[in-house]
């Protein structure tokens, strides 16, 4: 049986970290406000609840075991986390990392998914009395308030969601250790966060070897744009994003190119310019198209296919492939899309492409995570396969990936 993170002392996993640094059970007691033997209890069932024996006596003292350390690592991490959020909570604040308890972390958190308490207790597993006196304890603690109220609802404000963000990534560097002390071999989730350029070839396809590898891994896949998922991301609500890369911006974000894609026009299979080579210009300008929205890559890309010739009609602007397909095999419409996002209509007969693609509109597609992820066992097999799918498709990928903006960058959140 897996440890449940949730049902973790955040005080036994601090004085764990104490063994480590000083190495005596006294010192460990101490450090956390315990008894020895309340201490020694607390380890017994830490080491119960994660199935390793974490400790052993020396003649220097007590010191940690491989998976202890493994943990401890992790662990440390965690605090981390925990300390990070406190520290963008009000100057007013006036509590640390080590008065949180777990039952504390689960309220705020079950809160910060949801509407109200109701829902939120539910989501805990707690009694909407316990969960609502966790958080008031919690706020009286910290010396600030967490939630807001909207109508007969209840949601975290400001300093709520900053305190959230930090026990969410706190939960994740736990969850990763247990992972890791099962080599990979348990249960564990993985949240993807899909971009359209990763949607229909490369997060199925890997999800689908990951599946046949590791059948007790489970996925957690969010479909949205960059705007949509980035703060997902950097709120620990997802593990890592993939799909088109872009200038990271403000946000706190490593991105990793894995292959390069290149616009193709692409209209029904019924198209009368179908199977004729590349049309010029002029007869590209002869038919109706779907478009993306002003402003965007796909917009931008056809406005340069007509550079210094007038517009052709575009009736329908369109952002939902499902949609643009369909369009397509019911009239002469043509429009820009990625190879990857037709390939299945393409198989099907139902669409073709028409000419090469085009010169000019490569966008790198990668993987993106937050700045100092480190991946769980499992995680980093799913890497691997996503790079590996990628590897098989890779063309004129930049040897210097700072050359495309973003690549490799960090910029602090606000």
């Amino acid at each position: 049986m897996q440890a449940d993170p949730n049902q973790l002392n955040l005080r036994h996993l601090r004085a764990m970290l104490a063994i480590q640094d000083r190495r005596t059970l006294s010192a460990a007691a101490e450090a956390v406000s315990l008894s020895q033997p309340a201490l020694t209890q607390g380890f017994a069932k830490l080491q119960a609840q994660f199935g390793h024996n974490l400790f052993h006596r020396t003649a220097g003292g007590i010191t940690l075991t491989r998976p202890g350390e493994v943990l401890a690592d992790r662990v440390r991490a965690a605090f981390g986390h925990l300390a990070a959020g406190l520290g963008r909570l009000p100057r007013k604040s006036g509590s640390d990392e080590r008065l949180l308890r777990m039952t504390q972390v689960r309220a705020l958190l079950a809160l910060a998914g949801a509407a109200g308490y109701a829902p939120a207790s539910r989501e805990a597993g707690l009694s909407k009395t316990a969960l609502h006196r966790a958080v008031g304890e919690l706020e009286k603690d910290l010396g600030t308030g967490l939630t807001d109220r909207r109508g007969r609802g209840v949601c975290l404000n400001a300093a709520g969601r900053r305190l959230a963000r930090g026990m969410r990534l706190a939960l994740s560097e736990i969850t990763a250790a247990i992972s890791d002390l099962d080599d990979g071999a348990g249960t564990t989730l993985i949240r993807v966060g899909a971009t359209p350029l990763s949607r229909c070839f490369l997060v199925p396809a890997a999800i689908a070897r990951m599946a046949a590898e590791q059948p007790r891994v489970r996925f957690d896949v969010v479909e949205g744009g960059w705007g949509d998922l980035v703060e997902p991301l950097q709120d620990g609500i997802l593990d890592m994003m993939v799909g088109g890369l872009r200038p990271v911006g403000g946000a706190d974000a490593v991105q990793r190119p894995l292959y390069q894609d290149q616009l193709i026009i692409v209209a029904g299979q019924q198209h009368p310019l179908v199977g004729h080579g590349q049309p010029g210009a002029a007869a590209l300008a002869s038919y109706p198209w779907i478009v993306a929205k002003p402003n965007s890559f796909l917009r931008t890309q056809w406005e340069q296919l007509f550079q210094g010739g007038e517009l052709p009609p575009a009736p329908i602007e369109c952002g939902s492939v499902m949609i643009i397909g369909r369009l397509l095999t019911e009239g002469n419409f043509l429009t820009l899309l990625s190879p990857d996002q037709i390939a299945l209509q393409v198989q099907s007969g139902l669409l073709a492409t028409i000419g090469a693609p085009l010169r000019g509109t490569v966008r790198p597609v990668g993987l993106i995570t937050r700045h100092g992820w480190r991946p769980s066992v499992s995680q980093r097999r799913f890497v691997e396969l996503l790079e590996e799918i990628a590897a098989h498709r890779r063309t004129d990928l930049p040897q210097d990936p700072t050359g495309f903006p973003g690549y490799g960058r960090r910029a602090s959140s606000p």
